[in-house]
């Protein structure tokens, strides 16, 4: 453990609520890891700018189809200020994958560095339509990383740099977009892996005939690459020898209790 793994903290909060009925309300799970007056965010969620203008940032198709809400009091932002700090404390962005739900906040930090997958910034270049452009019209401060250059407990990894002395990478699990990645974090002497949209529900790490996977199918830019990387997380969340913290982006069981849900939001 390192000095600054004891100065630092890791913040689970949820940064947005998409709620399409008959499909369960769904999370945007993200993490601030804070030291100081500083801070790193792993995804954004629902952004500022998003809730000002949804149809001309998001598209109104979509905002119907994943049944965004827009609540000021949930984005990362606001969220920020309520612990006394503002957009200019967060130095650094880490993304899962360019996805609306997961983007929409960069905007509200303009002056953060970004960093990616180098194969999700070419999906996102190349015109994806799953992408919406105008969210990234403020000209994010891109970081990309293409090298696999080092293992997380026995998954190849790309090691990212942040202004904080903190071993934070990249972990590949394409499919789900063509650059999708998990983000892993080593804390006081243990591993947290954000895993993204890897997984929708938890519940799909023991049901491989989970009723979800037809959406995640629907969903995946590659479904072949999406089922190898839903395995690979299968089989490491089945080890006993590792000290491991793991979660995906939706499922609102993995939120700590202190956040609201969505049904009891006033």
């Amino acid at each position: 453990m390192t000095a600054n793994d004891t100065m630092t903290r890791i913040e689970h909060v949820n940064c947005g609520w998409l709620h399409k009925p008959p499909l369960p309300p769904a999370s945007c799970h993200c993490l601030m890891v804070l030291s100081g007056n500083s801070a790193v965010l792993i995804d954004t969620g629902i952004g500022m700018h998003d809730i000002v203008a949804p149809e001309q940032r998001i598209g109104s198709a979509a905002v119907d189809a994943a049944g965004f809400k827009f609540l000021p009091e949930v984005t990362a932002i606001r969220q920020l200020e309520s612990r006394g700090m503002s957009a200019s404390s967060v130095t650094d962005i880490v993304l899962t994958h360019c996805d609306s739900d997961h983007v929409g906040g960069l905007s509200d930090f303009p002056n953060a560095r970004v960093h990616l997958a180098s194969e999700e910034k070419v999906n996102l270049d190349a015109g994806n339509p799953r992408y919406t452009p105008r969210q990234f019209s403020h000209g994010p401060n891109w970081r990309t990383y293409s090298e696999n250059n080092c293992e997380v407990l026995g998954l190849p990894s790309r090691r990212i740099n942040t202004t904080f002395d903190l071993d934070i990478r990249l972990v590949p699990l394409f499919g789900h977009t063509n650059g999708h990645c998990g983000v892993a974090i080593h804390h006081n002497g243990a591993w947290i892996i954000h895993v993204g949209d890897a997984y929708y529900l938890r519940d799909e790490l023991t049901n491989e005939d989970h009723p979800i996977s037809g959406l995640a199918t629907l969903r995946a830019d590659n479904n072949k690459l999406r089922k190898e990387s839903l395995e690979k997380l299968r089989q490491l969340t089945r080890r006993t020898d590792v000290d491991l913290t793991y979660f995906g982006y939706h499922d609102i069981s993995e939120l700590p209790d202190t956040i609201t849900m969505y049904e009891d939001l006033a």
